[in-house]
């Protein structure tokens, strides 16, 4: 029976990777992770960007180190995984964020989309977290423990209309969390997905230059605004600490209750949350 430390959130000696860790939500997991005494390797394929959040971790007091990564790349991600062990000795968690979303160009109906279009999404999106958790997994199942949270989203629950190659990459990574949650919950490994709302990061910062948009995705959410980046991070903390010891296989909704009311304006057409 695991023992609850007296700070549930305490990462003090633990090594957290944090794939898209250069901006948005990434960042904000891996600096509330350094804030509570993690060790942090961080995988993005923006080096300026990342090495200012590199940065901002080390000015925290807590080691870290920056390996570029392109997640739909096998030897990459590998290297990311080995380059974390080497340097920390172990891999305790992981926050599988990396992710991109469909350019404006590339919204269709699905029989009209570029098959080049569905390939690029599924690539980063899915194929990068399997990936991810590839490796992750091996390093973890030596040590007989560890937990990885993956980034899906509000899409990997419902559809948005013109962005199938979108919704069927998360709906993939959500089906990924609960395989490898029955596969390795035997072996002390937890795996659970987080599934965003409307955030307000650099993938989505084009939606405020849209007025009515903007007025209608309030709307959508009873809590009425966008959530901030930082507002993801406590629900990764708590799926990684021991708090959350005995979760596995689930999906955390945080949307603001987007999808309780099962409202998404047409106007999203292409926008993915």
């Amino acid at each position: 029976m695991t023992s609850l430390a007296s700070d549930l959130l305490d990462f003090h000696g633990k090594t957290v990777l944090v794939t898209g860790a250069a901006t948005g939500i990434g960042r904000a997991v891996a600096l509330a992770f350094a804030k509570h005494g993690a060790r942090l390797s961080i995988g993005d394929l923006n080096e300026d960007a990342a090495r200012e959040t590199l940065e901002s971790i080390e000015r925290l007091g807590v080691e870290a180190i920056f390996v570029r990564t392109d997640v739909s790349s096998e030897a990459d991600v590998q290297h990311l995984v080995s380059e974390t062990v080497r340097r920390f000795g172990k891999l305790d968690c992981a926050f599988n964020n990396a992710g991109i979303a469909p350019r404006d160009a590339d919204r269709s109906a699905l029989a009209q989309m570029d098959v080049s279009v569905f390939d690029r999404l599924l690539a980063v999106n899915l194929r990068g977290v399997f990936l991810c958790m590839k490796y992750e997994l091996l390093e973890m199942a030596r040590s007989g423990s560890g937990a990885i949270v993956n980034t899906a989203s509000v899409a990997g629950i419902v559809a948005e209309p013109g962005v199938a190659g979108y919704v069927a990459a998360k709906h993939g990574v959500i089906g990924l969390t609960k395989s490898a949650a029955i596969e390795y919950a035997s072996q002390g490994i937890r795996v659970n997905a987080l599934a965003p709302g409307w955030v307000d990061t650099p993938m989505t910062v084009a939606l405020k230059d849209e007025p009515e948009l903007n007025a209608r995705l309030r709307e959508a959410a009873p809590i009425g605004r966008p959530a901030r980046p930082e507002e993801m991070a406590g629900s990764v903390l708590f799926l990684c600490s021991d708090a959350a010891s005995y979760v596995t296989g689930q999906v955390h909704v945080a949307d603001g209750a987007a999808t309780v009311r099962g409202m998404f304006p047409t106007q999203l057409v292409g926008k993915p949350l």
